[in-house]
Formats: C-alpha cells, sequence, structure tokens
C-alpha cells in the first residue's frame, strides 16, 4: 500500500512505476495522521479533501511527465494559505478573523505543481513565535514516537508529521530557528535555505510573516540523501555534477559549548568524526561575536511582529499567548532611533559571519545544548538557551542543513549566504555515507 514511514525514494519509484496509487498512499498516510497522544499534528485537515487531489493526479499528469513530488504525502505548516482551509498561524483569533483561503498560496501552489498530495495544515507554535511547540490555543504538540517530549517548534506539526509516517517531509518556516529545533529534536534532517532564496523565489505570497528581515523556509525530512530532490521541488535547485569532500569546516570552540549536556557533545563529535574520515579539515574558529546575536536579534524580531499585527488587532495583543502578546507589546515600544541602531548592529554581525564563511566551506555547531524539551515543564528559559545556538544563523541570513541524530542532538551544518546548491551537495553526501 505504500507508506510515508519507508523511504522518500522508493515511495516515489513505486509511484512513477504505477505500482502504487496516489490514492493508496495518501489513504494509508491519513490513517496515521494526528498520532501523538495529543492528536494535535494537524490543525486543519480533512481527509476527503486530500484523497481527491490524490485520486485526480493521474489525470493531472501524463504518464511520462510525473513531476518531482509526484503522488508524496506532504504537510504544509499553517501559516501558508491553502485554498478552501483557515490560516491560523496558530492562533483561534486569526482562524476566525481569516476565514477560509481564497487563494494557494505559492508555496501550497508550487506543491501542488510538483505532483504534492497535501495532507493538511499542520500545527505551529502560536504566530510561529516560539521554540518549544507549546500552543494554548491548540494544544502542546507532543512526539509521536515518545509523548514525553515536545517536538520543538515552530514548526512542530511538521516535524511531527514526518516522524509519525502521516507526511514524508514538511514545510516548514526558520527565522530563528523554527526548522532546525524541531528537526533536532525529533531525530530529522531539515534545511532552512538562504533569505534571499526564499523571496527571490516568491514563495512568501500568500504567508504570513513573522520577522521579514530573518524569515525563510524549507523542509523537514528524514534521510539527507533526499534533500537535492526536495530543494529542486520547491527552490528549483540544481547540484553540481559532484559534491567535495575535501571541505575546510570550522567548529566553534569548547567555551561556546559550556551549556551542553554530554549526549549533544558526543553527537557533536560523531558527526566531525564522519566528516574527517572522508577528507574535511576542521579547525576551531572565534565565534565570541556570536554572544551578541540574541541582543541584536529579539528586539528587531518583536519591532516587526509588532508591526504585523498591530494592524490586524488594532493594538491588542491580548488575543495572544501572554509571553507573546508581551513581547509584540515591547517591540512596539521600542523607538525608532533604537531600532536604527539595532539594523547597523546587525549589518556589521552579518559582515563578521559573511567574512568567517569567506575562509571556510562550511560551519558547523549543535542545533541546541540540550537534545529534548520535556513536556509539563516550565520553559520560560528555554528560548533564549536554545536561539544562542541558532540566531547566528538567522542574523546571516545564511542556509542551514540540520544532520539527524536519533538521539535528538542534531548538529547544524552551514554555508555563506547563496551557496544552497554546495551545501546541499555536501550534505547528502554525508547521508549516502552514513
Amino acid at each position: 500500500m505504500g507508506s510515508a514511514q519507508g523511504s522518500l525514494q522508493e515511495l516515489r519509484q513505486q509511484l512513477a512505476s504505477g505500482n502504487i496509487s496516489p490514492a493508496s498512499v495518501a489513504k494509508n498516510s491519513l490513517s496515521l495522521a494526528n498520532s501523538n497522544t495529543t492528536h494535535n499534528v494537524y490543525i486543519s485537515i480533512d481527509s476527503a479533501w486530500t484523497i481527491g487531489e490524490a485520486e485526480a493526479l493521474p489525470n493531472r499528469f501524463a504518464p511520462d511527465l510525473k513531476p518531482l513530488l509526484y503522488g508524496l504525502p506532504i504537510s504544509l505548516k499553517d501559516c501558508f494559505d491553502l485554498q478552501g482551509f483557515p490560516t491560523s498561524c496558530g492562533s483561534r483569533f486569526y482562524a476566525a478573523k481569516n476565514g477560509l483561503a481564497r487563494a494557494d498560496s505559492a508555496v501550497a501552489a508550487r506543491l501542488r505543481s510538483q505532483g504534492a498530495v497535501i495532507t493538511g495544515k499542520a500545527h505551529l507554535h502560536q504566530l510561529a513565535y516560539g521554540i518549544t511547540g507549546e500552543n494554548p490555543d491548540y494544544g502542546d504538540c507532543l512526539q509521536p514516537l515518545n509523548a514525553r517530549r515536545l517536538t520543538g517548534g515552530s514548526s512542530s506539526g511538521g516535524a511531527a508529521s514526518v516522524q509519525e509516517g502521516s507526511a514524508v517531509a514538511a514545510i516548514g518556516t526558520d527565522t530563528g530557528g523554527s526548522i532546525r529545533a524541531p528537526a533536532a529534536f525529533c531525530g530529522l534532517a531539515g534545511y532552512r535555505a538562504s533569505i534571499e532564496l526564499a523571496h527571490q523565489r516568491g514563495l512568501w505570497h500568500g504567508g504570513t510573516h513573522l520577522a521579514p528581515s530573518f524569515d525563510t523556509l524549507g523542509w523537514l525530512f528524514r534521510d539527507l540523501r533526499d534533500l537535492p530532490l526536495l530543494a529542486e521541488a520547491l527552490f528549483d535547485l540544481r547540484l553540481p555534477p559532484a559534491s567535495q569532500s575535501q571541505v575546510r569546516i570550522g567548529c566553534v570552540q569548547p567555551n561556546f559549548l559550556h551549556d551542553c549536556e554530554t549526549v549533544v557533545l558526543d553527537s557533536f563529535e560523531k558527526w566531525q568524526e564522519k566528516m574527517r574520515a572522508h577528507g574535511a579539515q576542521i579547525v576551531f574558529v572565534d565565534t565570541s561575536f556570536w554572544e551578541e546575536a540574541m541582543d541584536i536579534f529579539a528586539p528587531l524580531q518583536a519591532h516587526e511582529d509588532a508591526a504585523i499585527h498591530s494592524a490586524q488587532t488594532a493594538d491588542d495583543f491580548s488575543h495572544f499567548e501572554k509571553s507573546i502578546a508581551e513581547r509584540l507589546a515591547w517591540g512596539a515600544s521600542i523607538p525608532a532611533r533604537e531600532i536604527e541602531t539595532l539594523r547597523a548592529r546587525h549589518a556589521n554581525f552579518r559582515a563578521r559571519m559573511d567574512a568567517l564563511l569567506l575562509d571556510h566551506d562550511f560551519l558547523i555547531a549543535p542545533c541546541a545544548p540540550v537534545h529534548e524539551i520535556l513536556a509539563g515543564v516550565d520553559h520560560s528559559a528555554a528560548r533564549r538557551t536554545i536561539l544562542r545556538y541558532t540566531v547566528p544563523m538567522s542574523l546571516a541570513g545564511v542556509p542551514v542543513v540540520t544532520l539527524p541524530t536519533k538521539t535528538g542532538a542534531g548538529v547544524q551544518l552551514i554555508a555563506a549566504r547563496g551557496a544552497d546548491t554546495r551545501l546541499i551537495a555536501y550534505a547528502s553526501h554525508l547521508g549516502e555515507i552514513s
């Protein structure tokens, strides 16, 4: 019957050959949906619509012209419009205010043009403004395979959909770490595109921003070897004929890792050993300037998001979870002169990251100092702790691949802005030698 729990490439081959039908795959995928104990992997799901989409595929595409995602079940983060569905942005206020989308977002349209079968609108941290996957309106998103753990956020449902097997891959967004964190915590691979790439392709049309200066999007999936296909399908990226193995990689120094759990350090070292074994030179680099990243990022993010939601709420942020409302109110109160100073600091930070990546093919760092976020625990301090590891790359606007580990201690592989194809080629090569 074909399952999204299996290999993406095998499933794609079976669909392309006609050995299995898109409808049978869709039905099997939907039977696995919302399998976590909170039953909230998806905020909106319509089985009849999804099966209807799958049944129509053979008539939409000629047998010898099946596109890259033909028949593959894909979940869509619920901050992108899908015609006929509400777009909640993780908020019941917006689900009611927005009503049903009248047209597909650019992302949804791109997926459907590539033959994907969209399984539903996936759970997210409210307004995509959080790293844990907790949500007072739709419930906290727990991992389907481990009910003790939150998925991480904000692309919480996307990670859960791939983990449970209702989707073979998921569309996520990443502003401060919202693909990288859930991918890592759920034992998955992830890819956040260069910020310019996402904007150049026009993929934010019909999507709700968090902070446009930092927002990008990409994929959550299982196997690094699948990344070239996914990147081509969404971004029309095509890889060079061969990947480099003799690369120079900059590694964060031990003092940066002072708050890491042992399991995180072990996973980080294992990925380095794998890279060295296949020709990489790994050297320590000075990342001391990363310590100022959150002081630049947090106020700019709050300021930009407040501007987005002020217009929609008439400056009444009480519709949202308390800590988010407080951040929005803070962002709205920051004086213009302070924002101008922060923009200058951002530009300087970005230039320093550009220089660092000019001297190295890639950088590596853990995705987070912890390997799990436990359910039912106070995580008020978790945001700053985790974002310390991810926000430097957000400020730089660079592409990042999450190298997965079964423990939940994923690793960031980082490339220069615009070097997405080189990053994808090297990451998929690492997947081939796993």
